[in-house]
């Protein structure tokens, strides 16, 4: 058996990755996965515990989902559209394997963290725990609470509701290539190029949650997006800066304004275009980011 000190320098990345996911939001993960190894460290008898990862999993899982059944009112009555926590950067370490990199990459997408909403809170533990961190259904069902042969039930049909069709992932230069060029035609209020980028069933999601200034309900359809961007872009020319970072695990970028606010955009694309666009400006959603540096001339990823 490792010391706290050795568990915690290897698991708390992975941990905190994994309630990230289940619970879109940067700041409750990091406290939960902090209490966890109190807890752990709390424990009378420590040599008892076999397998202390699987034993740190089930502590998350647990609070993991007390937290979300207690917030679920609180959800219900959020002002607009919920967004998860922008990430800027990656929350887990490189992989060497092309796939494990996809599927760690594509996981973490605005896009795909927004499917697993759609989930129970007992589905998105089940699939994450199989999907994403490869635990047996003996191991997960020992987390969870359920029979191992209900949690093999409850993946397969998890998996089928959100399955993602790797074919709408671009690889990140071009999804990058493709943002810098819809950025500057945007600038440049160039609306025929924006029609070879963006799709005609468009839509931009806005989460101010009622704190800053946002659509409180999807924009949709190609020609309403670019004018509702247009005409921001009017509304606040010479008092903003931007600069493109890694949101998610894909190419996006922050906005800045005058008067303090500040937004981070993601993109989602289907067929080679920009088919969502969302953007997080709920201050209480991004006091986890890094100070914004302008740096507008590449991708930035801290």
């Amino acid at each position: 058996m490792g010391s706290i000190e050795e568990l915690y320098e290897t698991y708390r990345k992975p941990l905190i990755s994994y309630a990230y996911r289940m619970l879109g939001s940067v700041m409750d993960a990091e406290d939960i996965v902090q209490d966890a190894f109190i807890s752990y460290g709390r424990l009378e008898e420590p040599d008892a515990i076999r397998n202390e990862r699987s034993f740190l999993y089930k502590i998350v899982t647990n609070r993991c989902l007390d937290l979300l059944r207690s917030s679920a009112k609180k959800r219900e009555l959020y002002v607009g559209p919920w967004l998860p926590e922008p990430l800027i950067g990656s929350l887990d370490a490189a992989e060497s394997d092309p796939s494990e990199i996809y599927l760690r990459r594509e996981s973490i997408s605005t896009a795909y963290l927004l499917l697993l909403q759609q989930l129970s809170a007992v589905e998105r533990a089940v699939f994450l725990l199989r999907e994403i961190f490869h635990y047996s259904f003996d191991e997960i069902a020992g987390m969870v609470g359920k029979s191992t042969a209900n949690c093999r039930q409850i993946f397969h049909r998890a998996k089928k509701s959100i399955q993602a069709d790797p074919e709408q992932t671009l690889p990140a230069h071009i999804a990058e290539e493709k943002l810098k060029d819809f950025v500057s035609s945007l600038l440049q209020g160039n609306t025929s190029r924006l029609l070879e980028l963006v799709s005609e069933g468009a839509a931009m999601i806005s989460d101010g949650g009622g704190k800053v200034t946002a659509a409180r309900v999807p924009v949709i359809g190609f020609e309403r997006v670019i004018k509702l961007l247009l005409n921001l872009l009017k509304m606040h020319e010479g008092k903003f800066a931007y600069s493109f970072v890694s949101v998610n695990g894909i190419p996006g970028f922050r906005l800045a304004m005058d008067n303090g606010d500040q937004y981070v955009y993601s993109f989602s694309f289907k067929d080679d275009k920009i088919q969502s666009i969302y953007a997080v400006g709920n201050p209480e959603k991004i006091r986890h980011l890094p100070a914004f540096e302008q740096r507008d001339d590449e991708l930035g990823t801290p």
